[in-house]
């Protein structure tokens, strides 16, 4: 067995433009020869920054993942829409900007789009209507009805007075959101607002749950770290990725029952939807949820790790 199977953590990985997010995943399984390997946030092919990929059994907690609040830094284009709603797409709409828009102007606007707002998914994303995924319709040439959908933009602000091109048309604006937001769409929102075409002409993460973009390595820095043996130095531990969940410390007896589903008691004032359960060395061995039938009691949810 190759040493690297037993590889068992979260590398942060910077994500290049010019990959999907599972192309970084095969990539990665290739340069550690681990077949459980998983992405958690998908990114656009075209936007860079922060990905988590989970290696080996931390795969098990990928859609926990999932629900990770997300930091984005992104450059909005005025004057022109797309297909896509970034700048890979084909422009289906041009306006001439005729005065320069304030700085004044667009904050007032990023105040205005702060907080629990509606977004309507593009047609090219992975959202299922039908029992299809949207860019499967796009794909066919087809534009269906997309259902609203909330969510929530924590923070939303103009990183710079100053354009970050010559002609005055574009402008960087960093934004604090839940998950499930579209970055293409609050672009092309915001220019609405402003009364001009938009789309998105770059995208960075920069923040994914407590993974920030600090965190990250580059696929240089993998191969690097393969060809010295010193991988492992960059993982890191499934505890990061389920740290705001509450946590109980069971016994050595208890967590031999815990791999079989053992219920046990839940500690007094615990509110979490979710508990993750760790043994007297630390280590995680499962994600327990209430009980739906037991009141005071947990089940469990998934079993992380399994005690010969």
């Amino acid at each position: 067995m190759n040493k690297n199977s037993e590889l068992v953590g979260i590398l942060p990985l910077n994500k290049p433009k010019g990959l999907t997010s599972h192309d970084c995943v095969i990539k990665i399984r290739k340069l550690l020869h681990v077949k459980k390997v998983g992405h958690t946030g998908t990114l656009d092919p075209e936007a860079s920054g922060v990905l988590p990929i989970c290696i080996g059994r931390a795969t098990k907690v990928v859609e926990y993942m999932a629900d990770y609040d997300k930091t984005y830094e992104a450059v909005v284009t005025l004057g022109s829409a797309t297909t896509t709603e970034d700048a890979a797409g084909d422009i289906i709409e041009q306006k001439d900007i005729t005065a320069p828009i304030t700085p004044e102007e667009i904050r007032l606007v990023l105040q205005d789009m702060t907080g629990l707002i509606e977004q309507v998914p593009p047609m090219y994303s992975a959202v299922k209507v039908g029992g299809k995924r949207l860019y499967e319709y796009a794909f066919q040439g087809e534009v269906i009805e997309r259902p609203k959908r909330k969510v929530n933009i924590y923070k939303l602000e103009l990183l710079s007075e100053h354009p970050v091109d010559n002609d005055n048309r574009s402008f960087a604006i960093r934004a604090a959101c839940s998950k499930g937001t579209y970055i293409r769409t609050l672009a092309v929102d915001i220019g609405k607002k402003l009364g001009y075409p938009a789309h998105l002409a770059d995208l960075k993460r920069v923040q994914s749950g407590p993974f920030t973009i600090e965190d990250t390595v580059t696929f240089k820095d993998i191969e690097t770290a393969v060809e010295n043996g010193q991988i492992a130095a960059l993982l890191h531990s499934i505890d990061k990725a389920v740290a705001h969940f509450d946590k109980i410390v069971v016994s050595d007896e208890l967590a031999q029952k815990i791999q079989h589903g053992a219920v046990i008691r839940q500690s007094k004032n615990m509110q979490a939807k979710r508990t993750a359960i760790y043994n007297s060395t630390g280590e995680l061995l499962a994600i327990y949820i209430p009980h739906p039938k037991k009141t005071g009691y947990l089940k469990p949810e998934k079993v992380i790790k399994v005690i010969n």
